[in-house]
Protein backbone atom coordinates (compact mmCIF):
# COMPACT_ATOMS: atom_id res chain seq x y z
CA UNK A 1 0.00 0.00 0.00
CA UNK A 2 1.32 3.47 -0.94
CA UNK A 3 0.69 6.43 1.35
CA UNK A 4 1.02 9.87 -0.26
CA UNK A 5 1.76 12.89 1.88
CA UNK A 6 1.78 16.47 0.80
CA UNK A 7 -0.23 18.29 -1.86
CA UNK A 8 2.71 18.38 -4.33
CA UNK A 9 3.12 14.61 -4.32
CA UNK A 10 -0.62 14.11 -4.60
CA UNK A 11 -0.81 16.37 -7.66
CA UNK A 12 2.09 14.51 -9.30
CA UNK A 13 0.38 11.17 -8.72
CA UNK A 14 -2.93 12.41 -10.13
CA UNK A 15 -1.20 13.85 -13.21
CA UNK A 16 0.69 10.59 -13.83
CA UNK A 17 -2.46 8.51 -13.37
CA UNK A 18 -4.43 10.64 -15.86
CA UNK A 19 -1.67 10.42 -18.49
CA UNK A 20 -1.30 6.67 -18.03
CA UNK A 21 -5.06 6.12 -18.26
CA UNK A 22 -5.36 8.25 -21.40
CA UNK A 23 -2.43 6.45 -23.05
CA UNK A 24 -3.84 3.02 -22.20
CA UNK A 25 -7.29 4.05 -23.50
CA UNK A 26 -5.75 5.28 -26.76
CA UNK A 27 -3.88 2.01 -27.27
CA UNK A 28 -7.02 -0.01 -26.58
CA UNK A 29 -9.03 2.20 -28.94
CA UNK A 30 -6.50 1.70 -31.75
CA UNK A 31 -6.46 -2.06 -31.22
CA UNK A 32 -10.27 -2.16 -31.37
CA UNK A 33 -10.24 -0.12 -34.57
CA UNK A 34 -7.74 -2.46 -36.20
CA UNK A 35 -9.75 -5.51 -35.20
CA UNK A 36 -13.00 -3.96 -36.40
CA UNK A 37 -11.38 -2.99 -39.70
CA UNK A 38 -10.14 -6.52 -40.24
CA UNK A 39 -13.59 -7.97 -39.66
CA UNK A 40 -15.26 -5.44 -41.98
CA UNK A 41 -12.87 -6.26 -44.83
CA UNK A 42 -12.77 -10.04 -44.61
CA UNK A 43 -15.73 -12.36 -44.36
CA UNK A 44 -15.77 -15.93 -43.17
CA UNK A 45 -14.78 -18.83 -45.37
CA UNK A 46 -18.33 -19.03 -46.72
CA UNK A 47 -18.07 -15.62 -48.41
CA UNK A 48 -14.39 -15.01 -49.15
CA UNK A 49 -13.54 -16.21 -52.67
CA UNK A 50 -10.03 -15.39 -53.85
CA UNK A 51 -9.94 -15.34 -57.66
CA UNK A 52 -7.35 -17.85 -58.96
CA UNK A 53 -6.25 -15.64 -61.87
CA UNK A 54 -6.64 -12.18 -63.37
CA UNK A 55 -9.25 -13.25 -65.92
CA UNK A 56 -11.60 -14.49 -63.22
CA UNK A 57 -10.90 -11.50 -60.98
CA UNK A 58 -11.74 -9.16 -63.85
CA UNK A 59 -14.99 -11.00 -64.60
CA UNK A 60 -16.07 -10.86 -60.95
CA UNK A 61 -15.19 -7.17 -60.63
CA UNK A 62 -17.18 -6.38 -63.79
CA UNK A 63 -20.05 -8.37 -62.33
CA UNK A 64 -19.90 -6.54 -58.98
CA UNK A 65 -19.31 -2.98 -60.25
CA UNK A 66 -21.25 -2.84 -63.51
CA UNK A 67 -24.24 -4.98 -62.66
CA UNK A 68 -24.69 -5.63 -58.92
CA UNK A 69 -23.23 -2.18 -58.11
CA UNK A 70 -21.29 -3.32 -55.05
CA UNK A 71 -19.71 -0.87 -52.65
CA UNK A 72 -15.97 -1.00 -52.04
CA UNK A 73 -16.58 -2.67 -48.66
CA UNK A 74 -18.74 -5.37 -50.29
CA UNK A 75 -16.04 -6.09 -52.87
CA UNK A 76 -13.38 -6.27 -50.15
CA UNK A 77 -15.48 -8.83 -48.29
CA UNK A 78 -15.74 -11.15 -51.28
CA UNK A 79 -12.35 -10.76 -52.97
CA UNK A 80 -10.08 -10.49 -49.92
CA UNK A 81 -8.41 -7.43 -51.49
CA UNK A 82 -8.18 -4.21 -49.50
CA UNK A 83 -9.44 -0.87 -50.79
CA UNK A 84 -6.07 0.21 -52.22
CA UNK A 85 -5.61 -3.09 -54.05
CA UNK A 86 -9.15 -2.97 -55.42
CA UNK A 87 -8.79 0.58 -56.70
CA UNK A 88 -5.55 -0.36 -58.46
CA UNK A 89 -7.09 -3.41 -60.14
CA UNK A 90 -10.22 -1.49 -61.16
CA UNK A 91 -8.02 1.15 -62.81
CA UNK A 92 -5.96 -1.55 -64.50
CA UNK A 93 -9.07 -3.30 -65.85
CA UNK A 94 -10.78 0.04 -66.68
CA UNK A 95 -13.86 -0.95 -64.68
CA UNK A 96 -16.01 1.91 -63.40
CA UNK A 97 -19.57 3.20 -63.47
CA UNK A 98 -18.60 5.27 -66.52
CA UNK A 99 -17.40 2.20 -68.45
CA UNK A 100 -20.55 0.17 -67.75
CA UNK A 101 -21.68 -1.37 -71.09
CA UNK A 102 -25.27 -1.09 -72.34
CA UNK A 103 -27.45 -4.11 -71.70
CA UNK A 104 -28.58 -6.26 -74.64
CA UNK A 105 -32.16 -5.44 -75.60
CA UNK A 106 -33.03 -8.85 -77.05
CA UNK A 107 -32.31 -11.10 -74.07
CA UNK A 108 -32.33 -11.18 -70.28
CA UNK A 109 -29.14 -10.67 -68.32
CA UNK A 110 -28.11 -13.66 -66.20
CA UNK A 111 -25.05 -13.62 -63.94
CA UNK A 112 -23.68 -15.58 -60.98
CA UNK A 113 -24.43 -13.87 -57.67
CA UNK A 114 -21.08 -12.69 -56.22
CA UNK A 115 -21.88 -13.36 -52.55
CA UNK A 116 -20.96 -11.16 -49.60
CA UNK A 117 -24.07 -8.99 -49.79
CA UNK A 118 -26.87 -11.04 -48.24
CA UNK A 119 -29.66 -11.70 -50.77
CA UNK A 120 -32.34 -11.57 -48.06
CA UNK A 121 -33.80 -8.63 -46.14
CA UNK A 122 -35.09 -10.63 -43.18
CA UNK A 123 -34.98 -14.11 -41.63
CA UNK A 124 -31.20 -13.82 -41.81
CA UNK A 125 -30.66 -16.31 -39.00
CA UNK A 126 -32.27 -18.87 -41.31
CA UNK A 127 -29.55 -18.40 -43.93
CA UNK A 128 -26.13 -17.92 -42.38
CA UNK A 129 -23.14 -17.82 -44.77
CA UNK A 130 -25.14 -18.23 -48.02
CA UNK A 131 -23.09 -20.05 -50.66
CA UNK A 132 -22.85 -18.38 -54.05
CA UNK A 133 -22.44 -21.56 -56.12
CA UNK A 134 -26.21 -22.15 -56.18
CA UNK A 135 -27.23 -18.52 -56.75
CA UNK A 136 -27.83 -16.74 -60.05
CA UNK A 137 -29.03 -13.17 -60.57
CA UNK A 138 -31.60 -12.41 -63.26
CA UNK A 139 -31.88 -8.70 -64.03
CA UNK A 140 -35.32 -7.16 -64.51
CA UNK A 141 -36.04 -5.77 -67.99
CA UNK A 142 -37.77 -2.59 -66.80
CA UNK A 143 -34.79 -0.75 -65.26
CA UNK A 144 -31.00 -0.89 -65.33
CA UNK A 145 -30.29 -2.14 -61.81
CA UNK A 146 -33.06 -4.34 -60.32
CA UNK A 147 -32.49 -8.08 -60.09
CA UNK A 148 -33.76 -11.22 -58.39
CA UNK A 149 -31.56 -14.00 -57.01
CA UNK A 150 -32.45 -17.60 -57.82
CA UNK A 151 -31.19 -20.16 -55.31
CA UNK A 152 -31.28 -23.38 -57.33
CA UNK A 153 -31.24 -25.47 -55.26
CA UNK A 154 -31.52 -23.89 -51.84
CA UNK A 155 -32.10 -27.30 -50.25
CA UNK A 156 -32.63 -30.97 -51.10
CA UNK A 157 -34.45 -33.29 -48.72
CA UNK A 158 -34.67 -37.07 -49.03
CA UNK A 159 -35.44 -40.14 -46.98
CA UNK A 160 -31.87 -39.74 -45.68
CA UNK A 161 -32.69 -36.35 -44.14
CA UNK A 162 -31.55 -32.88 -45.19
CA UNK A 163 -29.18 -33.95 -47.95
CA UNK A 164 -28.00 -30.51 -49.10
CA UNK A 165 -28.37 -26.90 -47.91
CA UNK A 166 -26.90 -23.82 -49.63
CA UNK A 167 -26.32 -21.96 -46.35
CA UNK A 168 -26.05 -22.76 -42.65
CA UNK A 169 -29.25 -23.25 -40.64
CA UNK A 170 -30.74 -26.72 -40.10
CA UNK A 171 -27.97 -29.30 -39.88
CA UNK A 172 -27.54 -31.46 -42.98
CA UNK A 173 -26.58 -35.12 -42.89
CA UNK A 174 -23.02 -33.93 -43.64
CA UNK A 175 -23.00 -31.47 -40.74
CA UNK A 176 -24.04 -34.29 -38.44
CA UNK A 177 -21.09 -36.34 -39.71
CA UNK A 178 -18.64 -33.45 -39.42
CA UNK A 179 -18.09 -33.40 -43.19
CA UNK A 180 -17.48 -30.07 -44.96
CA UNK A 181 -18.47 -29.73 -48.62
CA UNK A 182 -16.02 -28.01 -50.96
CA UNK A 183 -16.75 -24.62 -52.48
CA UNK A 184 -17.77 -24.67 -56.14
CA UNK A 185 -18.46 -22.07 -58.84
CA UNK A 186 -20.90 -21.76 -61.73
CA UNK A 187 -19.47 -22.71 -65.11
CA UNK A 188 -20.20 -20.42 -68.08
CA UNK A 189 -21.76 -22.23 -71.05
CA UNK A 190 -21.26 -21.34 -74.71
CA UNK A 191 -24.87 -20.17 -75.08
CA UNK A 192 -24.45 -17.56 -72.35
CA UNK A 193 -26.05 -19.67 -69.64
CA UNK A 194 -24.53 -21.28 -66.56
CA UNK A 195 -24.33 -24.73 -65.05
CA UNK A 196 -23.22 -26.21 -61.75
CA UNK A 197 -22.78 -29.79 -60.60
CA UNK A 198 -21.97 -31.29 -57.22
CA UNK A 199 -21.13 -34.83 -56.11
CA UNK A 200 -21.93 -35.50 -52.47
CA UNK A 201 -19.72 -37.77 -50.31
CA UNK A 202 -22.22 -40.66 -50.52
CA UNK A 203 -22.24 -40.64 -54.33
CA UNK A 204 -25.43 -38.64 -54.96
CA UNK A 205 -24.88 -36.11 -57.74
CA UNK A 206 -27.04 -33.12 -58.63
CA UNK A 207 -26.75 -30.13 -60.90
CA UNK A 208 -28.55 -27.15 -62.40
CA UNK A 209 -28.46 -25.59 -65.85
CA UNK A 210 -29.81 -22.10 -66.59
CA UNK A 211 -30.17 -21.05 -70.23
CA UNK A 212 -30.94 -17.49 -71.35
CA UNK A 213 -33.86 -17.07 -73.75
CA UNK A 214 -35.24 -13.86 -75.23
CA UNK A 215 -38.05 -13.61 -72.68
CA UNK A 216 -37.28 -16.12 -69.92
CA UNK A 217 -34.68 -18.27 -68.19
CA UNK A 218 -35.05 -21.99 -68.97
CA UNK A 219 -33.93 -24.18 -66.09
CA UNK A 220 -33.21 -27.86 -65.67
CA UNK A 221 -32.04 -29.82 -62.65
CA UNK A 222 -30.87 -33.41 -62.39
CA UNK A 223 -30.19 -35.82 -59.55
CA UNK A 224 -28.28 -39.08 -59.96
CA UNK A 225 -28.34 -41.81 -57.35
CA UNK A 226 -24.77 -43.02 -57.05
CA UNK A 227 -25.47 -45.01 -53.88
CA UNK A 228 -26.35 -48.69 -53.59
CA UNK A 229 -29.78 -47.99 -52.06
CA UNK A 230 -32.94 -46.39 -53.50
CA UNK A 231 -33.57 -42.81 -52.41
CA UNK A 232 -37.03 -41.31 -52.08
CA UNK A 233 -39.03 -38.28 -50.90
CA UNK A 234 -36.68 -36.05 -52.92
CA UNK A 235 -38.12 -32.61 -52.17
CA UNK A 236 -36.26 -29.58 -53.50
CA UNK A 237 -36.48 -25.98 -52.31
CA UNK A 238 -35.89 -23.52 -55.17
CA UNK A 239 -36.02 -19.89 -54.07
CA UNK A 240 -36.29 -16.54 -55.88
CA UNK A 241 -35.20 -13.72 -53.55
CA UNK A 242 -36.65 -10.28 -54.24
CA UNK A 243 -34.51 -7.93 -52.14
CA UNK A 244 -32.70 -6.51 -55.18
CA UNK A 245 -35.84 -5.75 -57.22
CA UNK A 246 -37.23 -2.24 -56.73
CA UNK A 247 -40.91 -2.34 -55.81
CA UNK A 248 -40.85 -6.03 -54.85
CA UNK A 249 -38.99 -5.88 -51.54
CA UNK A 250 -42.06 -5.57 -49.30
CA UNK A 251 -41.97 -8.19 -46.55
CA UNK A 252 -45.44 -9.54 -47.27
CA UNK A 253 -47.21 -12.21 -49.30
CA UNK A 254 -50.11 -9.88 -50.13
CA UNK A 255 -48.48 -9.05 -53.48
CA UNK A 256 -47.98 -12.71 -54.40
CA UNK A 257 -50.03 -15.31 -56.25
CA UNK A 258 -49.63 -19.10 -56.10
CA UNK A 259 -51.50 -21.24 -58.63
CA UNK A 260 -50.81 -24.43 -60.64
CA UNK A 261 -47.20 -24.53 -59.54
CA UNK A 262 -46.53 -20.88 -60.39
CA UNK A 263 -45.20 -18.51 -57.74
CA UNK A 264 -45.74 -14.90 -58.81
CA UNK A 265 -44.91 -11.53 -57.23
CA UNK A 266 -46.51 -8.28 -58.40
CA UNK A 267 -45.55 -4.63 -58.04
CA UNK A 268 -47.69 -2.38 -55.86
CA UNK A 269 -49.56 -1.01 -58.89
CA UNK A 270 -50.08 -4.45 -60.45
CA UNK A 271 -48.24 -3.63 -63.69
CA UNK A 272 -44.99 -5.58 -63.25
CA UNK A 273 -44.62 -9.24 -62.35
CA UNK A 274 -41.94 -11.82 -61.53
CA UNK A 275 -42.92 -15.39 -62.42
CA UNK A 276 -41.29 -18.63 -61.26
CA UNK A 277 -42.28 -22.26 -61.67
CA UNK A 278 -40.82 -25.77 -61.48
CA UNK A 279 -42.16 -29.14 -62.58
CA UNK A 280 -43.16 -31.58 -61.21
CA UNK A 281 -44.39 -29.27 -58.46
CA UNK A 282 -44.50 -30.19 -54.78
CA UNK A 283 -45.44 -26.85 -53.19
CA UNK A 284 -45.69 -23.17 -54.23
CA UNK A 285 -45.41 -20.60 -51.46
CA UNK A 286 -43.69 -17.42 -50.29
CA UNK A 287 -41.60 -16.47 -47.28
CA UNK A 288 -42.65 -12.91 -46.43
CA UNK A 289 -39.73 -11.90 -44.15
CA UNK A 290 -37.09 -12.72 -46.82
CA UNK A 291 -39.05 -11.82 -49.08
CA UNK A 292 -39.00 -14.60 -51.67
CA UNK A 293 -40.95 -16.87 -53.99
CA UNK A 294 -40.87 -20.65 -53.84
CA UNK A 295 -41.94 -23.08 -56.51
CA UNK A 296 -40.58 -26.23 -54.90
CA UNK A 297 -40.47 -29.37 -57.06
CA UNK A 298 -40.00 -33.01 -56.20
CA UNK A 299 -37.84 -35.56 -57.97
CA UNK A 300 -39.38 -38.97 -58.58
CA UNK A 301 -37.92 -41.73 -56.41
CA UNK A 302 -34.49 -42.69 -57.69
CA UNK A 303 -33.09 -46.23 -57.89
CA UNK A 304 -29.34 -46.92 -57.66
CA UNK A 305 -27.64 -45.68 -60.84
CA UNK A 306 -30.77 -43.85 -62.00
CA UNK A 307 -31.01 -40.14 -62.90
CA UNK A 308 -34.14 -38.00 -62.48
CA UNK A 309 -34.87 -34.57 -63.94
CA UNK A 310 -36.80 -31.37 -63.18
CA UNK A 311 -37.63 -28.38 -65.39
CA UNK A 312 -38.08 -24.75 -64.39
CA UNK A 313 -39.06 -21.33 -65.70
CA UNK A 314 -38.39 -17.74 -64.64
CA UNK A 315 -39.69 -14.67 -66.47
CA UNK A 316 -40.95 -11.12 -66.12
CA UNK A 317 -44.21 -9.58 -67.29
CA UNK A 318 -45.26 -5.97 -67.76
CA UNK A 319 -49.03 -5.58 -67.89
CA UNK A 320 -52.17 -6.02 -65.83
CA UNK A 321 -53.53 -9.37 -67.06
CA UNK A 322 -51.30 -11.78 -65.17
CA UNK A 323 -53.74 -14.68 -65.53
CA UNK A 324 -53.57 -14.47 -69.33
CA UNK A 325 -49.78 -14.32 -69.13
CA UNK A 326 -49.67 -17.51 -67.07
CA UNK A 327 -51.90 -19.22 -69.64
CA UNK A 328 -49.56 -18.06 -72.41
CA UNK A 329 -46.54 -19.45 -70.56
CA UNK A 330 -48.32 -22.76 -69.96
CA UNK A 331 -49.13 -23.00 -73.67
CA UNK A 332 -45.42 -22.90 -74.56
CA UNK A 333 -45.10 -26.49 -73.29
CA UNK A 334 -42.08 -25.62 -71.17
CA UNK A 335 -42.78 -28.53 -68.82
CA UNK A 336 -42.04 -31.06 -71.56
CA UNK A 337 -38.47 -32.10 -72.38
CA UNK A 338 -37.02 -30.71 -75.59
CA UNK A 339 -36.81 -32.97 -78.62
CA UNK A 340 -33.72 -35.15 -78.36
CA UNK A 341 -33.33 -34.62 -74.61
CA UNK A 342 -32.72 -37.66 -72.42
CA UNK A 343 -35.54 -36.74 -70.06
Amino acid sequence: MVVVTGNRNLKRLVKFTVKFTMHRSYVLLMLCALIAGAHSSYAGDGQLRVAPNDAELRAWLENMVWHHRYSMAEMEQVTGLDAAQLKARLREFKISDASRPPRAADRLLLLPYPGGRHPRIGFLDGAVEPQRETKLSVFCPWDDHSYVVMDVPEAIWSNLGLTYLAHSHVKTIWDLQGTTLEQLEWQHMDDGGFQMQRRLPNGIEFGTTASVMSDHIALTMFLKNGTIEPISDLRVQNCVMLKGADGFDQQTNDNKKFADGYAVAGSSDGTRWIISSWDPIHRAWGNAPCPCLHSDPKFPDCAPGETQHLRGWLSFYQGTDIDSELKRIEATGWRQPKAGASN
